[in-house]
C-alpha cells in the first residue's frame, strides 16, 4: 500500500503516503520525505484572471511583451498563445491536448470529483523541455500530438520546397536570349526585304525611264531629233484620227440667206472645232458643173450638198442639220441666254425709227437672249463682206455649246423640245449625244472656231487650206474637176426667170454657172466683165453665148470666185439665145 496522493493538490501541499490502518480500519498517513518527492516539476501557473478566458488566444500573465501569434486558419482550428513556447496552452479544466495537470486538480482550490485518479508511486513523471523558439502554426497533420521523438526538430517538406520547386530566373534568362536572337533575326530579315524591294524599284524606274524614251523616239519628239511640235495627238497621223462631223445650215427665213458651218469633234485628241465655210466656196454638182456652196444648199438641198463638200474638203460628214432662224431663237432661250464678246451695235430689226436704242450692244460678255443671238448672228453691216456675218454666226455657236448641258440624255431633252424635223439620216439623239460631246469640249476650253481660207474665184489652195482642211478635218483640198470657164450672173433685168434661163444657156455652151444674186434695181444695158486681158476672149465667148452685143465686153471687177462676171440688163433676150 504505497500508494500515494497529493492531500493538498491544487496549492502546493507536500505528497503523503499511506503506511498502515489504525484500529478502527482508518488509513495511517505519513509525509514523504522531501529527497524521495517525486521529480515532478509543474509549471507556474499564473493567477486566476477572469478576463483572459474572452480573447480566445494564449495569455502572457507575465507582460512579456510578447505578441500573440496569429493563428492559421488553413487548418480550421485556433492554437492558443503559450507563453513558453513548449508547452501546449493553459486549459484550467484539464482537457485537450494542453499540460497535462494532476488528476483532481481544481482551480477554484477543491478537490476533484471527477477525472484521473492520484498517480500511483514509481510512475514517472513528465517533465517540461525548455522552451525553443516560437514555431509557425502548423497543420492539422503535423500538431504536437504527432508521433515523433521528443526534442526532435520539426523539418516539414515546404520547408525544401526551393530545391524541388525550378528556378524560374534561370527560364526567363533563356526566354531573353531566344528574344534577342529572334529580334535580331527579324531585323537582319527586314534589312534583306528592304534591300531587294530598293533594287526592284530601282529596276522598274528604269523600265519606265527606257519605254518614255523608247516612245518619245517613236513618236518623234525626243529634241533634236524631229521638228514636230508638240501638240495633242502629234502620235497619232492627222488623216488617222477619229473625228466626227456634221454640217450644219443656217437659213434666215426673213431676209434670205445661207450661212454654213461644219460641227467637228476630234474624239482622238479631245478637240472640239467649228469650221466656218463661206459661201463662195466652189463645188461640183453632180453634172460635173461647177456652182457655190450658197447655190447648192438653195438648189440641191442636204444630201448633194454634203456630198459636194465630201468631194472638195476630204472630208466623211456624218449628217445635216438644217437650223433656221426661228429654231435658233428657240434654242438659245431653251439653254438660258448666252454670254458672247459682240463686236458691233446691232439694230433692232423691228425698229420703226431710225436712230433707237440698238438691240445688241458692242462688249466683251454681253448676254443675249434668243432674238438679240438671231439679230447678231444674221447682221451684216454696209461695206461688210459676208465672211464678218459668218464670223459672228460661228460665236453664237460655240455660245449655245458653253450653256448646252453635257448630259446626253438633257441635250437630248433640249433638242426633242425643239419639235424641229431633222433631215436623215440625222436624228434628234444622234444630233442631241453628239451636240453633248461638242459642249463638254466647251466648257472645258477644248473648243475653237476657224474660217476656210477661200480665193476670190472660190477654190482652195495647198499653203491657204493646209491649217484648217488637213490639221482640223484631216482632208485634202481639191479644186473643182473640170477647167470650164466660171461665169458669174447677176440678173438686173426685173425678171427672176432670167437667171434660171441664163444658167442653162452657159452650161449648154460649156461654161461654169455662179450665182451672182438679184440687183436691188434694173439696169438697161448688160455688161460682160473680166480682170486679166487672159479672160477678154472667155468674156468675149460668153456675151455671144447669152446673146449680147460684142460692145458689152469691158474690162472690170470680177465678182469672187469666178473668171467673168455677167450683168443682165432689160436688152438681154433669152428667145434671142
Amino acid at each position: 500500500m504505497n500508494d500515494r496522493y497529493d492531500a493538498g493538490d491544487g496549492y502546493g501541499a507536500d505528497p503523503y503516503e499511506i503506511v498502515g490502518y489504525d484500529e478502527y480500519g482508518r488509513p495511517v498517513y505519513q509525509q514523504v520525505p522531501a529527497q524521495q518527492a517525486p521529480q515532478t516539476q509543474q509549471t507556474p501557473r499564473p493567477a486566476y484572471d477572469p478576463y483572459t478566458q474572452q480573447q480566445g488566444y494564449g495569455y502572457d500573465p507575465y507582460a512579456t511583451g510578447q505578441q500573440p501569434p496569429v493563428p492559421s486558419y488553413d487548418s480550421g482550428q485556433q492554437q492558443a498563445y503559450d507563453p513558453y513556447a513548449a508547452q501546449s496552452p493553459y486549459n484550467p479544466y484539464g482537457t485537450g491536448t494542453g499540460t497535462q495537470h494532476p488528476a483532481g486538480y481544481d482551480p477554484y482550490g477543491q478537490a476533484a470529483t471527477s477525472g484521473q485518479q492520484p498517480r500511483v508511486a514509481g510512475q514517472t513523471a513528465y517533465i517540461p523541455q525548455q522552451a525553443g523558439p516560437a514555431e509557425q502554426p502548423r497543420g492539422e497533420g503535423q500538431r504536437s500530438g504527432e508521433a515523433r521523438g521528443e526534442g526532435e526538430r520539426d523539418y516539414r517538406t515546404e520547408q525544401f520546397a526551393f530545391v524541388e520547386e525550378p528556378d524560374g530566373d534561370s527560364e526567363d534568362v533563356i526566354d531573353w536570349l531566344n528574344f534577342t536572337e529572334n529580334r535580331t533575326e527579324r531585323r537582319e530579315e527586314a534589312k534583306r526585304r528592304a534591300r531587294s524591294r530598293l533594287i526592284a524599284l530601282v529596276v522598274v524606274l528604269a523600265l519606265v525611264a527606257a519605254g518614255g524614251v523608247g516612245y518619245l523616239w517613236y513618236a518623234g519628239k525626243l529634241p533634236g531629233l524631229s521638228s514636230a511640235a508638240a501638240k495633242p495627238g502629234a502620235a497619232t497621223p492627222v488623216g488617222a484620227q477619229k473625228r466626227d462631223v456634221i454640217v450644219v445650215h443656217l437659213h434666215n427665213t426673213d431676209k434670205g440667206g445661207t450661212s454654213t458651218a461644219l460641227l467637228v469633234d476630234n474624239t482622238t485628241t479631245k478637240q472640239g472645232s467649228t469650221v466656218l465655210l463661206p459661201n463662195n466656196l466652189a463645188l461640183s454638182d453632180d453634172s460635173g458643173a461647177t456652182t457655190t456652196l450658197a447655190k447648192s444648199v438653195d438648189d440641191d438641198g442636204s444630201s448633194g450638198t454634203r456630198d459636194q463638200l465630201d468631194t472638195v474638203l476630204g472630208t466623211s460628214i456624218q449628217g445635216t442639220w438644217r437650223l433656221d432662224t426661228p429654231y435658233l431663237q428657240n434654242l438659245v432661250d431653251l439653254v438660258g441666254n448666252i454670254d458672247i464678246d459682240t463686236n458691233t451695235d446691232v439694230p433692232d430689226p423691228d425698229a420703226k425709227k431710225k436712230g433707237t436704242e440698238p438691240l445688241v450692244h458692242k462688249g466683251s460678255q454681253q448676254t443675249l437672249s434668243g432674238k438679240m443671238a438671231v439679230a447678231y448672228a444674221t447682221y451684216r453691216a454696209s461695206g461688210e463682206n459676208e465672211n464678218a456675218q459668218l464670223e459672228r454666226f460661228g460665236q453664237v455657236m460655240q455660245g449655245v455649246l458653253r450653256k448646252l448641258s453635257s448630259d446626253p440624255s438633257s441635250a437630248i431633252t433640249t433638242v426633242q423640245t425643239l419639235a424641229q424635223i431633222l433631215d436623215p439620216p440625222l436624228t434628234d439623239k444622234d444630233l442631241g449625244a453628239f451636240l453633248a460631246k461638242l459642249a463638254d469640249l466647251a466648257k472645258s476650253g477644248q473648243y475653237k472656231t476657224a474660217l476656210l481660207p477661200v480665193q476670190t474665184d472660190g477654190t482652195l489652195s495647198a499653203q491657204t487650206s493646209d491649217s484648217v482642211v488637213k490639221d482640223i478635218l484631216g482632208g485634202t483640198a481639191k479644186s473643182p474637176a473640170g477647167s470650164a470657164v466660171r461665169v458669174s450672173v447677176q440678173n438686173a433685168t426685173g425678171v427672176k426667170d432670167d437667171t434660171e434661163k441664163a444658167r442653162v444657156v452657159l452650161l449648154n455652151g460649156g461654161f461654169t454657172f455662179l450665182e451672182g444674186g438679184t440687183a436691188s434695181g434694173t439696169q438697161a444695158a448688160s455688161k460682160v466683165l473680166y480682170v486679166n486681158a487672159s479672160d477678154k476672149a472667155n468674156a468675149t465667148e460668153v456675151a455671144k453665148t447669152l446673146g449680147l452685143p460684142a460692145g458689152s465686153v469691158a474690162k472690170g471687177t470680177v465678182s469672187s470666185g469666178a473668171d467673168v462676171s455677167v450683168v443682165l440688163g432689160q436688152d438681154y433676150k433669152p428667145s434671142a439665145s
